[in-house]
């Protein structure tokens, strides 16, 4: 079973700080890039994997989806985004992505924002989200991209003249990951992006967009904490299609 971290108390904690958390989508800087590769809602049945506090779940509602269902693998995520949803049309269920079944030609899109990185086989999701999706449906999602997960350990390397640096160490070996983060023994696993993309090749997807995200300046300015992100890309975006 994928690693239930989200429902460790203190890993919990520390992430209902984070502005994604606090300001739901307009707190995710890539939110709106993320917004331009999406496909019309209305009318559309759609599925969030990984939904978390399910920001992203009442977006699709209130943009006139049919249903919307949220799936994640912490009771502490569901809860809260049970908590937060005062509207019908929006379904929550536990589930473990890792062995995730859906009735085949159910869904218009499945959507995810930062939680495919933590599993292991994804080979067997695309699969399975292929066969769910209707002919021309869609599958839209963010992950952490492989400059950032690659080493063994993650962190900035500081020049003698202050220059930040990302080490790009272990690029080619392919596996899990531990980060201490809010927590310690977080496991993510790294792939190459050729991996990502030959996966959902394999599955039978077609490849439409790949963004490897950064700021724009304008985000820079209302908040120079981003700027670091413009030194390597953090996280990737990627729309591909089931063709039909």
């Amino acid at each position: 079973m994928t690693q239930n971290i989200y429902d460790d108390p203190q890993f919990f904690a520390g992430y209902a700080t984070l502005d994604r958390s606090v300001k739901g989508l307009d707190g995710a800087p890539e939110w709106l890039a993320l917004q331009q590769i999406l496909p019309a809602i209305e009318g559309k049945a759609i599925i969030d994997l990984g939904c978390g506090y399910g920001w992203f779940c009442r977006w699709a509602q209130q943009q006139g989806a049919a249903h919307v269902l949220g799936l994640d693998v912490s009771e502490k995520m569901l809860a809260r985004a049970r908590e937060m949803t005062e509207v019908p049309g929006i379904d929550y269920q536990r589930a473990d992505l890792e062995a995730l079944t859906l009735p085949a030609d159910s869904l218009d899109l499945a959507y995810s924002s930062l939680a495919l990185h933590y599993l292991q086989n994804i080979d067997r999701l695309f699969r399975t989200l292929f066969q769910a999706l209707k002919p021309g449906g869609k599958l839209v999602f963010s992950a952490e991209h492989p400059i950032y997960t690659a080493a063994l350990k993650q962190g900035w390397f500081i020049e003698h003249d202050g220059q930040k640096t990302w080490p790009v160490a272990n690029y080619q070996l392919e596996g899990e990951r531990l980060s201490n983060w809010f927590a310690n023994g977080v496991k993510k696993q790294h792939r190459k992006l050729a991996t990502w993309i030959n996966a959902l090749i394999a599955a039978g997807f077609v490849i439409e967009q790949l963004d490897e995200w950064g700021p724009s300046d304008g985000q820079i300015a209302a908040n120079p904490g981003l700027a670091e992100e413009k030194e390597r890309p953090m996280l990737f975006l990627l729309s591909a299609r089931k063709p039909g």
